[in-house]
């Protein structure tokens, strides 16, 4: 017995040396990385297969209050390392169009201002298909930048992207584009909260998806890049088809209620970190050898991307774009002198009207009338059962026109410059369906 008590005697001294000894750990300071900050990679995952663009994504933190995360680089294979936009949130643009298929290595790291953190490294399989199928050579792009820019305090909301991931389905479904032939650029890339106006959430590419198609953000970078690969791979093949639709803040001036200051100037839109003109959307899509071309620019006073000013008018010889061609229908949502309007829910109004004759199959029929504002041809030598991009379009028009709960935006004037199948001194007789 007394020995027992010995021992117990013995075991209680050791810890409390043992608790005294190591009583410092156990303070409120105390952290696992000791102030070293960290770094994760969201997306891809580890293993994934990736192809065309890629939005690289991940977090980073630093439990050290006084040194916050000040950049955030990543590295792919043996590259340099090159810095990402954002910190906490972040985000990376990699284009993987020309790169060669198979395996590759992304590293990360953060930086807080004083230490680096642990590289964190994954391995994706590169896999772009060389080809598609004989009959599937089509292409649809959809780029919009809603929500910017910054100093523009109207948001046009997230129902950009809804609309044309709507548009997206219903191509794949019922026309037969291959989901590889289909990317969607938005914003920087990033949804937000608050449909659009708050915080960013996740990025598109991690958004749960019915379809396995393309997304990034809409920056003047990712839209060069992507028409290069377009006109790249849809030369390939002579009966390729392309269609282009682009919703965005257009430039101009309210405040000058007739013209909206473009009597003078060219048709400009905003991307979400740069502008484009009609000349230079003109020149970017000029080696486009595809007879089959339907454009849809939506954004105020975006008449001079088709070559139109208003009321059908056209443009001025020294201002044209040089977008038009043989084979290609250009869409504008309103004319160069006019705003236009979008539901910040479900996206723009004229491409929502287009769509809608478009899916119903009500602008069956619909043909111009004067100065293009469309009328319906109810005889049955106009009805066939299928509704071209042009019906679609004057079923839009006349929609504006005569449909009351559309009153307030009478005034956007939608024009078209229709040179499918082929440009001549009169109206192209031929229709484009998709």
């Amino acid at each position: 017995m007394r020995y027992k008590w010995l021992l117990a005697l013995t075991i209680i001294i050791v810890v409390a040396i043992v608790i005294t000894n190591y009583l410092g750990l156990f303070t409120s300071d105390f952290s696992l990385n000791n102030g070293n900050p960290v770094v994760v990679i969201t997306y891809p995952a580890d293993g994934a297969t990736v192809s065309k663009l890629v939005m690289i994504s991940g977090t980073a933190d630093s439990s050290d209050a006084d040194n916050a995360i000040q950049s955030v680089q990543i590295k792919i294979d043996g590259n340099n390392w090159v810095t990402t936009t954002g910190t906490k949130s972040w985000s990376y643009d990699w284009t993987t169009y020309s790169l060669s298929n198979g395996q590759y290595n992304i590293s990360a790291r953060s930086y807080n201002g004083k230490d680096y953190s642990e590289v964190i490294s994954i391995s994706i399989l590169v896999n772009n298909p060389a080809e598609v199928e004989s009959d599937s050579h089509k292409w649809a792009v959809f780029i919009a930048a809603a929500n910017f820019p910054k100093q523009n305090e109207s948001k046009l909301g997230n129902g950009g992207l809804y609309l044309a991931e709507d548009m997206a389905a219903y191509f794949i479904e019922n026309y037969q584009y291959p989901t590889s032939n289909i990317i969607i650029l938005f914003d920087d890339g990033w949804i937000r909260s608050d449909n659009g106006y708050g915080t960013k959430q996740r990025t598109l590419q991690e958004r749960p998806h019915k379809y396995n198609i393309s997304y990034g953000g809409a920056t003047i970078q990712n839209v060069l890049t992507l028409f290069d690969y377009l006109i790249e791979k849809s030369n390939t093949y002579p009966d390729s088809e392309v269609f282009i639709w682009i919703f965005n803040h257009g430039v101009g001036n309210s405040n000058k209620s007739f013209t909206g200051g473009k009597i003078l100037q060219r048709s400009e839109i905003f991307l979400w970190d740069d502008t484009i003109t009609d000349k230079e959307l003109g020149g970017i899509l000029k080696p486009l050898t595809s007879q089959k071309v339907t454009i849809i620019i939506d954004a105020c006073y975006s008449g001079g991307f088709a070559d139109r000013t208003i009321l059908s008018f056209r443009t001025s010889l020294f201002l044209r774009s040089g977008i038009p061609d043989n084979g290609r229908i250009i869409i504008s949502g309103t004319s160069k002198f006019r705003p236009g309007y979008a539901s910040t829910l479900q996206g723009p109004i004229f491409s929502l009207l287009w769509f809608e004759g478009l899916t119903t199959g009500d602008a069956d029929g619909y043909r111009p009338g004067l100065f293009d504002r469309g009328v319906q041809r109810k005889l049955k030598a106009f009805q066939d059962g299928k509704v071209s991009v042009e019906e679609a379009f004057y079923y839009a028009r006349a929609m504006l026109r005569v449909d009351e709960k559309y009153q307030d935006f009478r005034t956007m004037q939608p024009q078209i410059n229709d040179e499918y199948p082929h440009r001549g001194l009169f109206r192209s007789r031929g229709q484009l369906l998709l």
